[in-house]
């Protein structure tokens, strides 16, 4: 029988819903049965190494989300946002004749963040946004909510190795900046090129395999006595800086 049920965003019983843990859909949120045992205890463990939320709850709460279908003390709501590829943002940059403008989040978790971030490069004209299939937030309804409608505009790619892809961009004759400390004041830089920002996660920035690879550093000077901005503010401050000096560059 069919273990997913007529609302498409879930699915339900413990097959399908290991194969979608197993094949990296971006799944929002696990809804486990309270005291389930057996195959679901392997379930639970993918989604706590994914760092997936997971709520326990009746079988009266899980009848109701199974909508008939069987659903052996599991479910799960999974994204429906559809993914690109990365050769989908450059032949969006090239269908708008413009330099390829790309934001790398390099384990970004905090969904609120990713939504703020892709509610700026919207509005900046980014033309995608590049993420890791791992130890990362994907598109959830957070960030759905958080990306305040953005979300619909915004090209997204997630790939299985950031380095590699900014070796693959690289090749194509993109510049790619770090954002971190001790790099060039970011307004000095020259970002009106091909350029790709890399923007680290929350709390240990970018990783140092991914810095090596970036051919530029650039930093946001800090007068105040906090000492660093969070996610999404560094990568707005660094769009517009981008944005402007595009635009200048057309006068």
């Amino acid at each position: 029988m069919e273990a997913e049920n007529t609302n498409k965003n879930i699915i339900v019983g413990r097959n399908p819903v290991m194969e979608a843990l197993r094949n990296d859909r971006e799944v929002e949120k696990l809804i486990v049965g309270k005291g389930a045992e057996g195959s679901i205890k392997k379930i639970v463990g993918m989604a706590k190494d994914k760092k997936i939320p997971i709520i326990m709850a009746d079988k009266i709460t899980l009848d109701r989300l199974a909508d008939g279908s069987p659903h052996q003390g599991i479910a799960a709501y999974v994204s429906a946002y559809s993914y690109c590829d990365v050769d989908d943002i450059l032949k969006k940059a090239e269908k708008r004749g413009e330099p390829p403008f790309i934001i790398i989040l390099d384990n970004l978790e905090d969904p609120h963040n990713l939504g703020a971030i892709m509610r700026t490069a919207e509005a900046c004209g980014v033309h995608g946004i590049i993420i890791p299939k791992r130890r990362s937030v994907g598109i959830t309804d957070v960030v759905v909510k958080a990306s305040a409608g953005a979300v619909e505009y915004i090209s997204c790619a997630k790939v299985s190795n950031i380095v590699q892809t900014i070796e693959s961009l690289k090749e194509k004759g993109i510049w790619i900046y770090a954002c971190d400390m001790n790099g060039e004041t970011y307004y000095k830089a020259d970002l009106k090129g091909a350029a790709a920002l890399v923007i680290g996660s929350e709390g240990f920035g970018i990783s140092r395999l991914v810095k090596e690879k970036c051919d530029f550093v650039v930093s946001i000077p800090m007068v105040g006595k906090i000492t660093s901005l969070n996610a999404s503010n560094a990568a707005a401050v660094l769009m517009c800086e981008v944005r402007k000096q595009r635009d200048a560059g057309k006068l």
